[in-house]
């Protein structure tokens, strides 16, 4: 008996195999699209996969179909996506977008991507409540877009349901952004320091992709109009990540030499995992109303996140194998060596 059925958009994705995988297996009965049409080895052979282009309207109505009860976007960005989803409410009983916990801003104007340092910085409430102010809706910039997506499907939530899941920063295998492989390469080029900005204390709230499978999962079984954030359960400092990093591959613990304040150049104390303040979401919500409990932690899921990307780059170079990582940290700041070599030889202070 199924539980019902569900289209997937943007189902080759990380967070589409994992969701696929979790829809299937809860017994829906699930029709997986994506760009190519791909199939994922972990799911179920009943998973139909679909060519799709979710830019083309034709091409996606004809994914959904004569309908579905459940429909997860995992791609869904700005007004246009969002209109593309209200002219299919009559044959979508209830959807599930994925939207991200950047949106936030600290309440003076601040959104995440602001960079001025130190006054500059947003400064968020520890732990940030879906009630947070947003950045403005508009076009064009990341947070923005996915603002205006947000308003534009909650507002005709009475003609379709939709959970809109805010989503930390998501980890695990298939991802184009693995943050762990900067601990993850140093580890294999035998670095034994790690030198962390803002005294090893950054929090950047993560969500391991089957944790945000399940809370897809949960949200398809219970429709309503919501938006909840989506994360593991708690949020680890940078040190805690270096350190774990290091114990999932059975290497010594780093030595870590932490700084007060902002790194002294890109590529001398700046990691993917680092924030001048911590962002850490408030999971009360999503407890309370889909009965969300975590399947996974961050320590849990590393080894697999790491023997997933230490197979890829012994294949071929990291930024062969991350191009979008490659295009967000170049070389010279993700692995400045020699930078980061020269600032350790001249430094004034001990090491922690």
């Amino acid at each position: 008996m199924t539980t019902g059925s569900a289209v997937v958009v943007g189902a080759s994705g990380q967070i589409g195999r994992a969701a696929v995988r979790a829809l299937a297996r809860d017994g829906w009965e699930v029709r997986a699209g994506s760009r190519r049409g791909g199939r994922d080895d972990s799911w179920p052979e009943e998973v139909r996969s679909v060519a799709v282009d979710r830019e083309d309207d034709a091409a996606l109505a004809g994914l959904v179909g004569d309908g579905c009860d459940v429909l997860l976007d995992c791609v869904a960005y700005g007004a246009a996506h969002a209109r593309q989803l209200t002219a299919l409410a009559d044959r979508i009983g209830s959807a599930v977008v994925i939207s991200s916990g950047a949106v936030y801003e600290d309440g003076h104007g601040r959104g995440f991507a602001t960079q001025d340092e130190p006054d500059g910085s947003p400064v968020y409430p520890v732990p940030l409540v879906e009630s947070q102010p947003t950045v403005a809706p508009g076009e064009g910039e990341y947070t923005a877009g996915k603002v205006a997506l947000e308003r534009a499907l909650l507002a005709v939530g009475d003609r379709l349901p939709v959970t809109l899941l805010r989503a930390g920063a998501i980890h695990g295998p298939h991802s184009p952004l693995p943050r762990e492989l900067y601990f993850v390469k140093r580890v294999l080029d035998g670095r034994r320091v790690r030198v962390l900005a803002h005294g090893g204390l950054s929090r950047f709230h993560p969500v391991h992709v089957d944790n945000l499978a399940e809370l897809i999962r949960l949200a398809a079984r219970r429709p309503g109009s919501r938006v909840l954030n989506a994360g593991d359960p708690k949020a680890p400092t940078v040190a805690e990540i270096a350190l774990a990093v290091d114990a999932a591959m059975d290497a010594p613990p780093s030595e870590l030499v932490l700084l007060d304040g902002a790194p002294p150049s890109p590529a001398v104390g700046e990691t993917p995992w680092s924030l001048p303040h911590p962002m850490v979401y408030d999971m009360t919500a999503a407890v309370r109303e889909l009965g969300y409990r975590p399947v996974t932690t961050y320590e849990d899921s590393l080894p697999g996140t790491v023997a997933w990307l230490t197979d890829l780059i012994a294949q071929q170079d990291w930024q062969a194998a991350f191009p979008t990582m490659a295009s967000y940290y170049p070389e010279e700041n993700l692995f400045g060596y020699a930078a980061e070599d020269a600032w350790l030889a001249g430094r004034d202070g001990g090491r922690t």
